[in-house]
């Protein structure tokens, strides 16, 4: 199976011709799937781009209603968003519940969307040891997930979130300790994972080549096109040698 990545361009850059012009930059390589998540702003003027969907970074679970500042999974899939991330550390930090997370999931697969679940530890579970770590995310996988049967269009991105946001390319996860979490939330839910603690060119390779990971979701490094090139390189490098 090809590699997914998606760019996480978060709220960045500030202008329309700035997103178009990183837009422009990008390469799509042949056996990545590549998805870019711009502002809601920018999502329905980025125009196509062969060999590159796109997503939104967040969706609210109602159809319509009263709602100020919300948009539903409809109005995404008008803007041609085929994605959506769900779950991010920095959605959850500014109040974003499991239980909300769930909502959020199901509409936008009721809506046909394909869905990335973000899940992951923060440092002070982290300091606590592996046990831990494995039982906060699996309850983050569990309540995320709840009433959900058909996994067909989920992906999971497994960031630690002491990881997130730190330089790109020099996560301080280890390359053994990402494919120990992403095996074990494999153990959980059959479905692909990707790796989303601050990838970047110098260090893609390291968790790309691990057999257990199936893409990546990259924050500040996708907003430098030579830079997202080289990862997106990277995976297809790796998927090359693996066939």
């Amino acid at each position: 199976m090809s590699k997914l990545v998606v760019a996480n361009w978060k709220m960045n850059p500030q202008t329309a011709g700035a997103a178009r012009k990183i837009l422009r930059g990008i390469r799509p390589v042949t056996g990545v799937e590549t998805v870019v998540c711009p502002p809601f702003p920018f999502l329905h003027g980025l125009g196509s781009r062969p060999g590159i969907k796109f997503g939104a970074q967040d969706v609210f679970w109602e159809p319509a209603g009263a709602y100020t500042g919300e948009v539903s999974a409809g109005m995404l899939q008008s803007g041609k968003a085929e994605w959506v991330i769900v779950g991010h550390s920095e959605r959850r930090r500014l109040g974003d519940s499991d239980e909300a997370v769930n909502k959020k999931l199901r509409a936008a697969l009721r809506a046909g969307l394909r869905v990335i679940l973000c899940v992951g530890e923060p440092a002070k579970v982290r300091a606590k040891g592996p046990a831990a770590v494995r039982k906060f995310v699996g309850e983050e996988l569990r309540r995320g997930l709840q009433g959900v049967k058909d996994l067909r269009k989920v992906v999971v991105a497994y960031e630690p979130i002491w990881a997130v946001s730190t330089n790109p390319g020099s996560s301080a996860d280890r390359p053994e300790d990402a494919a120990a979490m992403v095996r074990f939330v494999k153990g959980k839910v059959p479905v692909r994972v990707l790796y989303g603690g601050s990838i970047g060119a110098r260090n893609a390779g390291s968790f790309l080549d691990l057999r257990e990971v199936d893409g990546a979701l990259v924050g500040g490094a996708s907003l430098k096109p030579e830079e997202f090139n080289r990862i997106l390189a990277a995976a297809s490098g790796k998927v090359r040698d693996k066939k």
